[in-house]
């Protein structure tokens, strides 16, 4: 089953974010790209670019798609993509170090209070599946097992095989 990753935290308006977005459309701008060529080139909505541009981090639909964007439209501009994406990083390091321990465990559904509401999923607590051991032990059981009484059946067939031929008086 395939979780859609939401945005988790509840971003503000950040001057980080709206330098990263003013940067991207001034470079866009000095280059004489307009929002729909681009738009067009990366193959995605105006609006998008034009949100990202103003500094609004929620125009797209999770935090790693924003942060693929600004790496692709970085790099589309000719910008240095990987300063880009530190100062996004670092942005959102700083945010989410401000996010209280009963927050996260909240978030993880560890607070007993918080059991029966829904569940946010988020990749800070999405739990990796529990995978059963028991199956593959059980089969590997199973050949052994298997492995040991073929192996006596056949050294009996050649146990027997052996005796018979020494039985066998010849007659002249």
């Amino acid at each position: 089953m395939a979780y859609k990753i939401l945005f988790f935290f509840n971003f503000s308006e950040e001057s980080n974010v709206k330098e990263i977005g003013e940067k991207l459309k001034e470079a866009r701008e000095s280059i004489g790209v307009s929002i729909d060529e681009a738009s067009e080139d990366l193959k995605v909505k105006p609006s998008e670019i034009e949100e990202v541009e103003k500094g609004n981090i929620k125009a797209l639909k999770d935090i790693f798609s924003l942060k693929n964007f600004i790496r692709d439209y970085a790099k589309y501009l000719g910008l240095s993509y990987d300063d880009m994406l530190d100062e996004f990083n670092e942005y959102l390091f700083d945010y989410t170090s401000q996010i209280s321990l009963d927050d996260i465990k909240k978030a993880k559904g560890k607070d007993e209070s918080v059991k029966k509401e829904k569940k946010v999923i988020s990749p800070y607590t999405m739990e990796p599946k529990k995978r059963n051991k028991w199956i593959p032990r059980i089969i590997w059981s199973l050949i052994l097992i298997l492995l040991i009484v073929g192996s006596y059946f056949l050294y009996q067939t050649i146990k027997d095989d052996t005796n018979t031929k020494n039985d066998i008086n010849v007659i002249e």
